[in-house]
């Protein structure tokens, strides 16, 4: 059975992205905006060491664009070079019930119900999945799908936007099993969810 971890930036009071959908709180999520060396070498990372990723709509609209041609811009530095490849090769399945056609770059869409796809994805024997997108996560953690939440933690405070976690109808607790912190203040929690 695959382990499934929700895993973003976010805010200190909670967002995954300000109002009207700003990430520039984030140090950025393109090849042209920088999050610090140490923290984007370890997003790389755990990119490389992701079996299968699954997108909402939304971010998969938001990472597309940059990272499917990171690569083969014009002063690429070697490590969002090494970071695009990476991206390019994970295998990633992209939910949406709006978008119209294909999509690209090792991606397959799904438009039935998330939940029923996430759970056979997580049946299979194979590597680790992340999931990014918090109404996506949000769908998967309401049914508790979610294996264990990594939270990279700016020190912004941003008064509202997108939540990372959604409401739910249970609690769910969990364990902390790792924290780093990274220049600027940035805090990596990691919790299990206990079973």
């Amino acid at each position: 059975m695959r382990k499934l971890t929700f895993a973003m930036n976010v805010t200190l009071d909670g967002y995954t992205a300000a109002p009207g959908g700003d990430l520039g709180w984030s140090g950025g999520d393109g090849p042209d905006s920088s999050p610090g060396d140490e923290l984007f070498q370890w997003w790389s990372d755990r990119v490389a060491a992701t079996d299968l990723a699954l997108y909402g709509r939304k971010l998969w609209e938001t990472m597309s664009p940059d990272w499917l041609t990171a690569d083969q811009q014009p002063g690429a530095t070697p490590a969002v070079i090494e970071y695009a490849h990476r991206w390019q090769a994970m295998p990633k399945v992209v939910f949406s019930t709006t978008t119209a056609g294909a999509v690209d770059g090792n991606a397959r869409l799904v438009t039935g119900d998330a939940v029923t796809e996430i759970t056979r994805l997580k049946a299979e024997d194979a590597g680790p999945m992340d999931i990014g997108g918090p109404t996506l996560a949000g769908a998967a953690m309401r049914a508790g799908l979610i294996d264990e939440y990594l939270l990279v933690t700016v020190p912004v405070l941003v008064g509202g936007g997108t939540p990372f976690f959604t409401a739910l109808d249970s609690w769910v607790n969990l364990t902390l099993t790792e924290t780093r912190t990274f220049p600027g203040g940035v805090l990596l929690t990691r919790y299990e969810t206990r079973r």
